[in-house]
């Protein structure tokens, strides 16, 4: 519910500082139903309670707060009517279990038992991440569900899950990012309590748990903040609209909401760690940016529970003071844990594809690979891009930033979801360039992220999907993406992202890990991870002192006494090994690669790693 932080379950409280009256309505709404028949899980529309069931609220000890005693007989729905105006949800309810156009529900999120006391947490560096979507990482598409499926990441050498976004949002499926009830965890996903036994079933496995939080939007349909107070400015734009409000008149408020939002997905939640959407649409022009603020909020739940948590920031800018520690009197960066480097996820795949298309374009450069994968993260660090007609990014002084503060992938949600078919990197490659990519991607210092199912090459695509009923916003999102594509150059027939069937072909089908292909690619990223974790060349050698050379179509990637040989051709091709210190091992190998003396044979499509010692 809605509260001042030290009035948690004593008082329903709001924050609404331009209202002239406030009201409480407690209890259920009775709605008058709007939506087409075939879809009885929705409840919007007017609402139609009893006015004697409202009672009026009170000014609290803050400025633009109103509070009410929470009464004995209250039934635990309540909402608040702003000025005479329909009830809405409370912008802070923490459970919405009738959908986000309804009545908010009490909930003390004190009262689940955690048994995660011996958890102390992991640093992201040395993690290996795993991106998540609870709706369709299983048949069942809940939280509880899911924890089914743990035993297999710890056994596969993941370290820290990266669940996309679980504030309810409209309608069952959706990928999440239309979020508008920040501090609810959606209900058909299990609700908080899931949540909290989700969190503390990866703690007992060694996992931690990381959250995907979006601070620079809400969805379009049920996002009721702008009726209580100045949540958004029209003093800056988004793709989505008016900006979060974090800098302008009544700014104070809405960063709080924020901060609060933050501290309660760490602590509340026990979760390990934030990845922060599209950072680049926070505008902000206070001195103190809401990034630095939300990373002193994580390091002092930090310090205070003697648990780590990270904070992972999404940002288009190539910017290295993302991640860079923040100075005394406040120069320096903004001290956030982490980045996403989708440079490196490019460059790999147009090395892998050959897709050269929209942002792909610059990639195509046949010096991008080897400057992602030895020299820095960001092929476009003050480079001339292309796609954005200028020039992009800036130089990472690896010294004081280095490279396992950036996340690298091969697949996410994004890179895959937003292709016109939501087809993965593994339907257009055979095995064998899979493994390669996988080998590329797991032996280099960056922080690796896999994508649900990527593990195994998933067969199923993961497409994009909503679950609204307002025809108008259904048809402007079917008619966007299908222009977007379009100007990106494909022609694909795009799923209707309202039919049931689109997010049912995206749900995981786990009976594939014990098929082949599936099986040995499954097989191939534990031995990799393992290496990862057994061989320090990989992770400790300096990016810089990294080399990569082509031999016709055999890529030779060195980290120290670590050598990685991949064929991009379908051809088989020889490499000679001379020159090479040491006495060298096979560490793994896939595709029928083998050292034969000084020769080391490669079938096409096939990796081995070697090891040296002097």
């Amino acid at each position: 519910m809605s509260q001042e932080p030290s009035q948690q379950q004593r008082q329903y409280a709001v924050w609404a500082p331009d209202a002239g009256r406030v009201h409480v309505v407690v209890g259920h709404l009775d709605r008058a139903r709007e939506e087409p028949e075939n879809h009885p899980h929705r409840a919007h529309g007017v609402a139609t309670s009893d006015p004697h069931r409202a009672r009026r609220m009170t000014p609290g000890d803050r400025p633009g707060w109103w509070v009410a005693p929470i009464e004995p007989d209250d039934d635990g729905r309540y909402a608040f009517r702003i000025d005479g105006g329909d009830p809405r949800p409370d912008p802070r309810s923490l459970s919405q279990p009738d959908g986000v156009h309804d009545a908010s529900a009490l909930l003390d999120l004190t009262a689940y038992e955690w048994g995660d006391a011996d958890w102390t947490g992991r640093e992201l560096r040395g993690a290996v991440l795993y991106e998540l979507h609870v709706g369709t990482f299983t048949e069942a598409g809940t939280l509880g569900a899911a924890i089914e499926h743990l035993d297999h990441l710890a056994d596969l050498g993941v370290t820290m899950v990266s669940l996309l976004p679980v504030a309810a949002f409209p309608g069952r499926h959706g990928w999440g990012y239309d979020g508008v009830a920040l501090f609810a965890v959606h209900e058909p996903y299990g609700g908080a309590s899931a949540l909290q036994a989700f969190v503390d079933a990866a703690h007992q496995r060694g996992l931690a748990v990381c959250l995907d939080v979006v601070y620079n939007h809400l969805g379009p349909s049920g996002n009721y903040l702008a009726q209580f107070g100045p949540y958004f400015t029209d003093r800056h734009q988004t793709p989505w609209g008016s900006a979060v409000n974090l800098d302008g008149p009544g700014s104070d408020e809405v960063r709080r909401f924020v901060l609060d939002n933050a501290r309660m997905w760490l602590e509340d939640f026990h979760l390990d760690g934030l990845r922060l959407d599209a950072v680049h649409a926070l505008h902000d022009e206070r001195a103190e940016h809401i990034l630095e603020s939300l990373a002193t909020a994580a390091d002092e739940v930090a310090e205070r529970t003697g648990v780590p948590r990270s904070l992972i920031a999404e940002s288009d800018r190539n910017d290295p003071a993302t991640v860079s520690p923040r100075g005394v009197g406040g120069a320096g960066g903004l001290g956030l844990t982490g980045q996403w480097a989708d440079d490196i996820h490019h460059a790999l795949h147009v090395a892998l594809t050959g897709e050269a298309q929209g942002y792909y374009a610059d990639f195509a450069d046949p010096e991008a690979l080897g400057k992602v994968l030895t020299r820095t993260p960001f092929f476009h660090d003050g480079t001339h891009s292309s796609f954005r007609g200028r020039g992009h990014g800036r130089p990472v002084d690896l010294e004081t930033t280095p490279p396992w503060r950036f996340v690298a992938s091969l697949q996410t949600h994004d890179q895959v979801g937003n292709r016109a078919t939501g087809d993965r990197l593994g339907h257009s490659l055979t095995p064998g360039q899979a493994a390669i990519g996988a080998a590329l991607l797991l032996t280099a210092p960056y922080t690796p992220m896999l994508f649900m199912g990527e593990e195994w090459g998933a067969s199923t695509p993961w497409q994009f999907f909503t679950d609204h009923f307002e025809p108008e916003l259904v048809e402007g999102i079917r008619t966007g993406r299908a222009r977007e594509f379009a100007e990106h150059g494909w022609a694909a027939q795009v799923p209707d992202p309202q039919d049931e069937g689109t997010v049912a072909a995206s749900r995981l089908n786990w009976s594939e890990v014990a098929q082949e292909p599936h099986a040995e690619l499954l097989e191939w990223h534990r031995t990799l991870l393992g290496l990862r974790r057994d061989l320090s060349d990989l992770v400790e050698t300096p990016l810089t002192d990294s080399s990569l050379k082509r031999e016709g179509a055999v890529l030779v990637l060195t980290r120290g006494r670590v050598q990685v040989l991949a064929n991009l051709s379908g051809d088989p091709a020889e490499v000679s090994l001379q020159g090479e210190p040491g006495t060298r091992h096979t560490a793994a190998q896939f595709g029928g690669a083998r050292a034969d003396g000084e020769t080391l044979v490669l079938p096409g499509h096939s990796v081995i790693v070697l090891t040296a010692v002097e």
